[in-house]
């Protein structure tokens, strides 16, 4: 018992650590109405047209407001672990209201940012970013393939297909 209230109290400092990088001009992110499937059909084509342009092979990932997958592309000869790690991207962007380079960033700083490795369903690999609209948070896409930079460019531009 001594050990799992360690665990939690550990988990939610490193949960606490990172609520400062949630914040916008106007106060934290807040969840809106769910992604639909023709908004992610749009940002999957730009994330797709920009990583095949690039010759990047790579999983497209894309959850809604409640973490759960809404599109999914896998492009010709992208490794098949990548599957499950653009929908953990996503998800976790989605789940924790940040993308997943401050992740990445904490547990490569070492000392306390390894908390992060405790917390349950985060996967600390750039590449999940948020989707917005409208100021609230809509859902998450990951993308997985190449290195971690390339899997946020490519996410960055499918996110860009919204704004146009």
């Amino acid at each position: 018992m001594k050990n799992k209230l360690f665990f939690i109290a550990f988990s939610f400092c490193a949960l606490a650590s990172f609520a400062q990088q949630v914040k916008t001009a106007a106060g934290p992110l807040n969840y809106g109405e769910p992604i639909n499937l023709e908004m992610a059909k749009k940002i999957a084509a730009a994330a797709e047209a920009f990583a095949l342009k690039n010759q990047w092979t790579v999983v497209i990932a894309i959850v809604d407001t409640g973490g759960n997958l809404v599109l999914l592309q896998r492009l010709d000869n992208t490794q098949i672990g990548s599957v499950d790690v653009a929908i953990g991207k996503a998800r976790t962007s989605n789940n924790f209201k940040r993308p997943t380079k401050g992740f990445e960033d904490a547990v490569a700083g070492g000392g306390v940012g390894l908390r992060v490795l405790a917390i349950d369903g985060v996967y600390p690999l750039e590449g999940g970013e948020l989707i917005i609209s409208n100021g609230k948070i809509i859902g998450g896409i990951g993308v997985s393939g190449m290195a971690s930079t390339q899997d946020a460019e490519v996410a960055k531009a499918g996110l860009a297909a919204l704004n146009k």
